[in-house]
């Protein structure tokens, strides 16, 4: 299958179990690989049978405004319902990086979702 990858698409939301740590947007990296067909697309250069990239980031950029998360795990599980509803790949995986451990580099979760 053909993927589209989107890498660390920086985002900033409100997230965190704490209510201090949800006062105010914190950067978070998120990752998406969409999984669909580029057979005609590729054939015939035609971006209207593809999915387009570019308003995948749009969409994410944008996701966040007004609205608040506990967990990465739900954000994530958000973030592949809406691109799966809105984009329609076959499949999507989403990695939501959040940078709340000193001595980690980050703490991430990654979700997967198949369309029905």
């Amino acid at each position: 299958m053909d993927k589209i990858k989107i890498t660390d698409l920086e985002v900033y939301y409100q997230v965190g179990v704490p209510d201090e740590e949800r006062a105010k947007p914190q950067r978070l990296l998120i990752s998406i690989e969409l999984e669909h067909d580029f057979t005609s697309a590729a054939s015939r250069d035609n971006l209207a049978e593809t999915i387009d990239y570019f308003a995948v980031c749009q969409q994410v950029l944008t996701f966040g405004k007004d609205c608040h998360w506990q967990l990465i795990e739900t954000l994530a599980v958000d973030i592949a319902a809406m691109v799966l509803e809105d984009f329609r790949p076959k499949s999507v995986a989403v990695e939501v990086k959040k940078f709340v451990i000193p001595q980690a580099a980050y703490v991430s979760v990654t979700v997967t979702r198949t369309a029905r």
